[in-house]
């Protein structure tokens, strides 16, 4: 059986700043990012993708790993496979060399942009605008690579992306102890099925930034005293951490509270000992807030007494509610 064809659009990037590795993909194919992605922290990320050769993967970086280029990996990859007309490849080495191949039998249009330690690859695409967008956007876009490799998803969707349409989404970073337990996976994520992966991906990514990483500028913290304290205060107490007065001072009763929210809600990496808070923080747990709040004005009964009438009330001095067992009513005669 033949493997199956699938149009991909997919841009692999190294940060030098950073010392990161990362590849990020879209396609009309249901979970590419257990296909497509592969990298390893200071040897370099590769994308498989076409009629993909998914040993190009583990195979590209033995050989990166070995100190080959990513030219001579895309060469010897490509060389070796007798279905290579039917392939695509980008490769991005340990130095940040970068190198793609696309086979002449891809499915149109399909190509290839090679930038400074970044390429972009796609088929099945609306045309080269795709691939040319991807690299201007991740060129040009301000931000860490996860913000620039995000960037070039959104740019490439905006210029026709797959041509038979949008289904999973991918991202994967490699950084030095940067992942969860100071494993190097620092971004892996993946839209598996959905009608605008790219869209879901970045909401997934939001969410993944805000718990488990550390982006944001130590320049914007806020002190936690005055209003601020008061609206932790407030905020902390509508969703039940925190049951003391709003007086804005940042007592222990304050700072328990707000060290259980945050150890309940995955933020670990967001703890501090300062008494300031991430700008974040502060935006997640208001939102939260106002949420609990208007589920309770929405929800709330209006007709006195509905409480003690609902499903699992209890009727004075136990026993069954009494509308449990509706007296019959008497035939008339």
């Amino acid at each position: 059986m033949a493997p199956p064809r699938f149009g991909t659009f997919s841009i692999v990037a190294h940060e030098r700043e950073t010392g990161s590795w990362g590849v990020a993909v879209q396609s009309k194919f249901i979970s590419v990012g257990s296909v497509v992605p592969w990298a390893e922290v200071g040897v370099g990320a590769i994308a498989t993708q076409a009629a993909a050769n998914v040993a190009f993967g583990p195979e590209g970086l033995k050989l990166l790993r070995a100190g080959s280029s990513a030219t001579d990996v895309v060469r010897r990859l490509t060389e070796s496979d007798t279905g290579r007309d039917e392939r695509q490849l980008g490769v991005v080495d340990a130095r940040g060399g970068a190198a793609a191949f696309t086979g002449k039998k891809c499915m149109n249009w399909a190509g290839h942009e090679v930038g400074d330690g970044f390429t972009c690859q796609g088929n099945i695409l609306f045309g080269p605008a795709v691939v040319r967008g991807m690299a201007r956007a991740y060129e040009t876009t301000p931000g860490d690579i996860a913000d620039r490799l995000l960037a070039a998803l959104s740019a490439g969707q905006r210029e026709g992306g797959d041509r038979r349409g949008m289904q999973a989404a991918a991202l994967f970073i490699v950084r030095k102890g940067g992942g969860y337990g100071e494993g190097d996976r620092w971004v892996d994520l993946r839209v598996d099925d959905h009608a605008t992966p790219i869209e879901e991906l970045k909401r997934v990514f939001k969410l993944y930034d805000l718990t488990m990483l550390s982006r944001e500028d130590p320049a914007t913290l806020v002190s936690i005293e005055g209003e601020t304290a008061k609206a932790l205060q407030h905020d902390l107490g509508l969703l039940g951490y925190y049951s003391g007065h709003f007086t804005g001072t940042w007592d222990a009763a304050s700072r328990a509270a707000f060290s259980r929210f945050l150890g309940e809600h995955n933020f670990e990496n967001k703890q501090r000992d300062d008494a300031k808070v991430w700008p974040s923080i502060l935006t997640y747990l208001r939102e939260q807030a106002t949420a609990e709040s208007a589920r309770r004005t929405q929800t709330a009964p209006i007709v006195s007494d509905a409480l003690s009438h609902g499903p699992g009330a209890q009727p004075k001095g136990g026993g069954s509610s009494p509308h449990a067992h509706p007296p019959s009513k008497k035939k008339s005669k």
